[in-house]
């Protein structure tokens, strides 16, 4: 079953589940921010780079478990599994959206 969540949220699990970080990039607005591992990735290029780095440190699977909506703000809860130590772990994505786009991602234990 599929959780209902906003079109670029939807876009951002499924770009994860393809490991398609080429596409990654076309639900974030252009000058988006990425807080993940206490590091800030600011812009198109460094998402991109950001994201392509993380598939190349483990393979991980992130299946949403919950969506919450409060209006321009997204709150996901997934289960990350894959090759990296402790999984799995349960993450929360922060998502704030502007328009049809991600303007800001943080990612949290």
């Amino acid at each position: 079953m599929q959780i209902p969540m906003p079109p670029p949220v939807r876009l951002y699990f499924e770009s994860e589940a393809y490991d398609d970080t080429a596409r990654i990039a076309d639900c974030f607005a252009p000058d988006a921010v990425v807080t993940d591992e206490r590091r800030t990735h600011t812009g198109l290029e460094a998402i991109r780079a950001w994201k392509t780095e993380a598939k190349a440190a483990a393979s991980y699977r992130v299946t949403p478990v919950s969506v919450e909506p409060d209006g321009a703000r997204v709150l996901v809860l997934g289960r990350v599994e894959g090759t990296f130590p402790g999984s799995p772990v349960m993450l929360r994505y922060h998502f704030d959206l502007r328009g049809e786009r991600i303007s800001k991602l943080e990612i949290r234990a």
